[in-house]
């Protein structure tokens, strides 16, 4: 009797290691899951692991996702030598839990030491890595890094052509790289969200007066200035009236100095500060505010899918694709007034997005499906 071979899944460790990358890639990461073929597993670490980031490997769990490694880090003081430390300790831990895994590719997001941790484990264990949102532009360390782990990744997945001309310009080879959309976008527009008044009541805030979200993370080399810039941002919205809702830091340099300013900021009635938002209500919040005010991708890839005006401040998104939602400006409180009242008086744009469709899962999903991955391919020569 002849016994036939049963091709075994392909099997995809996805490295997450905060709220924001897993909220971005939870779309996809479902249709990976659920397509023939494929094995999907999540390796998390860094903020997800602790509690004084919300400890939001529960959203994980919550969606009902396989966690196949878990790497704790110490987060408690968020300092510059920390972060390094960090590194070492996350790239010895990803790369037992791809081993123990027996990973066949490894899936990247965006620009954190995370993802150059990850992609440094995949390369000397010699899996491919396939990296998505690479070929962007930011300014800060964040655009070293991705560049960094865009050098290092096999395949490349970008959001838009522009992402595309600039990697092929860094030498990639063209077959390496296809144009998908930024998966962020996919779950915004279909998921279901509950109305304005029922989110200002779940928060204690007044439906019928306005208001802003605020995300503001600290710059790596300008960490010293991060806590004076969102006290001037709280402020310049509640002069004007604005009731805002305000999300924690996430954990580097000058994150805590951050943290102090807006603890003391809640005092204010008119001011909600929250460690995490879950997915699901923080997108609501994007499309129900009247405007979105700091410096987060979010405000720059996503909330152009809902017109939702941004004020876009300091140097953290300066040189990203704009939408036309987006106003910069710098961080000090006249500059933030003036941005401010731009955005609040040009109001809600029509809903159009230069990072994609929101399409996007489907197509990560195929890819990954149909990859060639020959050993040869982990040959990398730069086309220059």
């Amino acid at each position: 009797m002849n016994v036939v071979a049963v091709p075994q899944p392909r099997r995809v460790a996805y490295v997450s290691g905060t709220r924001a990358d897993f909220g971005l890639m939870r779309a996809a990461l479902a249709a990976i899951h659920a397509t023939p073929g494929l094995e999907l597993g999540i390796i998390v670490t860094g903020m997800h692991l602790s509690p004084k980031f919300g400890a939001t490997v529960a959203d994980i769990e919550g969606a009902g996702l396989p966690i196949v490694g878990r790497v704790p880090v110490d987060l408690d003081a968020s300092t510059a030598l920390s972060t390094a430390r960090s590194l070492g300790v996350m790239t010895t831990g990803i790369a037992d839990a791809l081993a123990a895994w027996r990973a066949d590719v490894v899936l990247l997001l965006g620009d954190r030491g995370e993802m150059l941790a990850a992609v440094t484990a995949a390369v000397y264990l010699g899996l491919p890595a396939v990296h998505l949102h690479g070929g962007e532009r930011s300014g800060t360390v964040d655009e070293p890094v991705r560049h960094a782990v865009s050098k290092l990744a096999t395949f490349h997945l970008v959001a838009t052509e522009e992402s595309r001309g600039r990697l092929l310009r860094m030498g990639e080879a063209d077959e390496r790289i296809a144009v998908v959309g930024a998966p962020g976008l996919d779950d915004i527009l279909a998921a279901p969200r509950p109305d304005r008044g029922s989110l200002c009541v779940a928060r204690g805030l007044d439906p019928g007066r306005p208001v802003a979200l605020a995300i503001y993370h600290p710059v790596q080399h300008l960490a010293g200035e991060g806590a004076a810039a969102v006290r001037d941002l709280v402020d310049a919205c509640r002069a004007r009236g604005l009731q805002v809702l305000a999300l924690r830091p996430n954990s580097d340099e000058g994150s805590d100095d951050i943290r102090v300013v807006l603890d003391a900021l809640a005092a204010d009635p008119d001011t909600r500060v929250l460690t995490h938002l879950g997915r699901g209500e923080f997108v609501s919040w994007m499309a129900e505010a009247e405007v979105m005010v700091g410096n987060s991708s979010a405000g720059i890839i996503e909330a152009a899918s809902f017109g939702t005006p941004v004020v876009n401040v300091g140097v953290r998104q300066r040189l990203r694709e704009r939408n036309a939602c987006v106003i910069d400006c710098g961080t000090s409180r006249a500059s933030i007034d003036a941005a401010l009242d731009a955005a609040l008086q040009r109001g809600r744009l029509p809903p159009a997005n230069v990072y994609g469709d929101g399409h996007t899962a489907a197509r990560i999903a195929a890819f990954l499906r149909d990859l060639d991955a020959s050993p040869s391919l982990l040959v990398k020569c730069n086309g220059y």
